[in-house]
């Protein structure tokens, strides 16, 4: 159940352009592909990897983004404005394990568009975790992320 590298930070902001641009002209971060998530993002790469992902926040967001992501904190300053934190990982089945071991509440999801089997939790600060796995470990094991009713 190893996790590999930290994948991305997500940080929700007001000033969704204004963050973009601080980012690449300051930090030198090149703006790239992302999924279409039916809200405003902004994925920022370094070199190949997306390394931060930019979000509307705040107390007045989109449902699609609340669907999407939920949203723990309206904050839109200071470390409040990090959503989550996502890390990539592999032994899919060997992390189920070990979350259940503990007793450990989490959400799952399969995500084919992005080839992803996604975990979430959150650390004893109430900070969101997203752990991803190759989908393919996924489908390789039978593990299927519960279908939720409002999916059905």
């Amino acid at each position: 159940m190893p996790l590999e590298r930290l994948e991305h930070f997500l940080i929700q902001t007001t000033q969704l352009q204004a963050t973009r641009d601080w980012y690449v002209d300051v930090l030198g971060m090149t703006e790239g592909w992302h999924p279409d998530f039916k809200f405003p993002v902004v994925w920022l790469y370094l070199g190949d990897k997306d390394v931060l992902h930019l979000t509307e926040g705040g107390p007045i967001v989109s449902q699609n983004r609340l669907s999407y992501l939920g949203q723990q904190s309206t904050q839109t300053q200071g470390t409040g404005v990090v959503d989550h934190v996502a890390f990539r990982c592999s032994d899919l089945p060997g992390m189920l394990q070990h979350l259940r071991e503990r007793n450990i509440a989490f959400n799952e999801r399969m995500v084919s568009d992005q080839g992803l089997y996604q975990l979430f939790l959150f650390d004893p600060n109430g900070v969101k975790v997203e752990l991803n796995f190759a989908n393919v470990e996924a489908i390789r094991h039978g593990i299927n992320a519960p279908v939720k009713a409002s999916e059905l």
